[in-house]
């Protein structure tokens, strides 16, 4: 394992929404013996509502300051020695106090989906609110990329399953001695 990831035990999954960072995550964390834990569902937990809600009610830059406070927590624990595997919502590392926070307290890693196959996962599903427009669900994407690429590392996810993506994790070099 690399120096980085054993002085922070944190592997932090970025991309876009619908790409898989919580299947995956979860995935990881039980292969690695880790903790897993989704980040919006802890903003959820922390709120007392849904993201939905928390974006209709008080904007996204509210949503946004709750989402560095419960990834700098995430980043406490991860600095104190507790192995993590943290899913971080699709906006999270774009922002660049949280880019920060994740990229000097463990391992990013970028799965990288193309859009047909996010846009084919989210069709259906109602509680994304930057969703809502397919239009603005395209230029989010294309926004974001930039930021994603600054990941250590990057794993072309296509459509596979979640046991081939967390097979392409540990075969990165970072769990080599």
């Amino acid at each position: 394992m690399i120096l980085k990831l054993k002085q922070n035990p944190g592997i932090y999954l970025v991309g876009f929404m619908g790409c898989g960072k919580s299947k995956v995550g979860g995935a990881l964390a039980d292969e690695l013996g880790w903790s897993f834990y989704d980040l919006d569902e802890e903003i959820e937990q922390a709120a007392g509502t849904s993201i939905e809600e928390l974006f209709d009610q008080q904007g996204e830059a509210a949503f946004r300051t709750l989402e560095t406070e419960t990834l700098k927590k995430r980043v406490y624990n991860v600095r104190t020695g507790r192995p993590q595997v943290i899913a971080l919502g699709g906006g999270t590392f774009t922002i660049q106090e949280n880019f920060e926070l994740a990229s000097n307290h463990g391992v990013t890693i970028w799965l990288d989906t193309p859009l047909e196959v996010i846009e084919r996962r989210i069709a259906s599903e109602t509680h994304r609110p930057l969703a809502r427009d397919p239009v603005r669900l395209q230029t989010l994407y294309a926004d974001r990329r930039n930021a994603y690429t600054r990941a250590d590392y990057r794993i072309e996810t296509e459509d596979q399953d979640p046991a081939n993506i967390v097979a392409r994790i540990l075969a990165l070099p970072l769990f080599r001695p």
